[in-house]
C-alpha cells in the first residue's frame, strides 16, 4: 500500500532523506522512530504529496505522489503533530465540511462520526469556535475528521502530542482496530513505548537513512541487545550508525 523507491530530498547542501526504499503492506502497522532532525517528518510530507522529492518515487495503494495526486489523496488520510483546522468553523462544520470533499452524503456523515465523536469526547465540543479550543481537542478533531472517510491509508506524524492519557489510549485501540481490518498505518512517533506495543513493524531513520526496518524482536537481534527495551535497541542502533559517519569523516579528513 506505500512503497518508497530510493527517496531522497535535498535542501540545498543538507540531504534530509537519503535514499530511503520502504514497503508497508495493506493492514501493515508500521512505526518510524527517530532522533529530531533525523528526517522522519520530510519522508512523511513526500509521502503525502506536501514536498516533491529531489529524486525517488513515492507510492500509496499503486498510484504515484507526484504523477496521481488525486488518487493518492482519495485513498490516503494524513494528520500533523499540529493539524491545520478552519479555526471560524465548528467542529461540526469542519467535520460536515471534510466528508463533502470526500463526496460524502449527509447520511454517510453523520453515520461514520456517530461513534467516533463520542470515543473521541467531542459532543461538548460541537458547536463551539474551532479557535476557542485547546491542542488537544483540535488535534482530537483532526483524527475524527481524518478517519470519517474509510481511507485505505492513514499517516500520522507525531499524533500523541497534546493529547491526554486517556485519549492516546483511545487513539491506539482505534489504529489498531482499524488496522487489523485492512487499514495501513504509518505512524511516526519519539514514543517508544506506542511503536512497542502496537506496530507490526518498526523503521528507525537516523541521519536521513533508514538504518533499520523489522519486528521488535529483529530489531533487538540487529541492536545485538536481545530481549532488551525498545529503548536500549533504538539508541544502541542510532549509536552505531553516528560512529560509522564520524569514522569517514575522520578518515575523510
Amino acid at each position: 500500500m506505500i512503497e518508497l523507491t530510493n527517496l531522497i530530498k535535498e535542501f540545498g547542501d543538507l540531504t534530509a532523506v537519503d535514499d530511503i526504499s520502504l514497503t508497508v503492506n495493506k493492514g501493515e502497522f508500521f512505526a518510524v522512530l527517530g532522533p529530531n532532525a533525523a528526517g522522519k517528518t520530510t519522508t512523511i510530507k513526500m509521502l503525502v504529496g506536501l514536498i516533491s522529492p529531489t529524486s525517488g518515487t513515492a507510492k500509496v495503494c499503486g498510484y504515484d505522489v507526484q504523477s496521481d495526486p488525486i488518487e493518492v489523496r482519495k485513498r490516503l488520510a494524513y494528520v500533523p503533530d499540529f493539524p491545520f483546522l478552519y479555526d471560524k468553523l465548528t467542529p461540526w462544520e469542519f467535520l460536515r465540511f471534510t466528508g463533502q470533499l470526500f463526496h460524502m452524503t449527509e447520511e454517510e456523515i453523520q453515520e461514520r462520526t456517530r461513534a467516533l465523536i463520542p470515543r473521541f469526547s467531542l459532543e461538548p465540543y460541537l458547536k463551539k469556535s474551532i479557535e476557542s479550543l485547546s491542542h488537544g481537542t483540535r488535534q482530537r478533531i483532526a483524527i475524527v475528521s481524518a478517519l470519517m472517510h474509510n481511507p485505505d491509508v492513514f499517516v500520522l506524524d507525531e499524533p500523541m502530542v497534546g493529547l491526554d492519557p486517556h485519549h492516546q489510549f483511545i487513539l491506539k485501540e482505534v489504529l489498531k482496530e482499524r488496522s487489523q481490518t485492512g487499514m495501513t498505518v504509518f505512524l511516526s512517533t519519539h514514543q517508544l513505548s506506542v511503536a512497542e506495543e502496537i506496530a507490526d513493524r518498526i523503521g528507525i531513520v537516523h541521519m536521513g537513512k533508514m538504518v533499520a526496518v523489522g519486528t521488535k524482536e529483529e530489531l533487538h537481534n540487529l541492536g545485538g541487545t536481545n530481549n532488551a527495551a525498545l529503548e536500549e535497541t533504538f539508541l544502541a542502533l542510532t549509536r552505531e550508525e553516528s560512529d560509522v559517519v564520524t569514522q569517514r569523516q575522520l578518515q575523510q579528513g
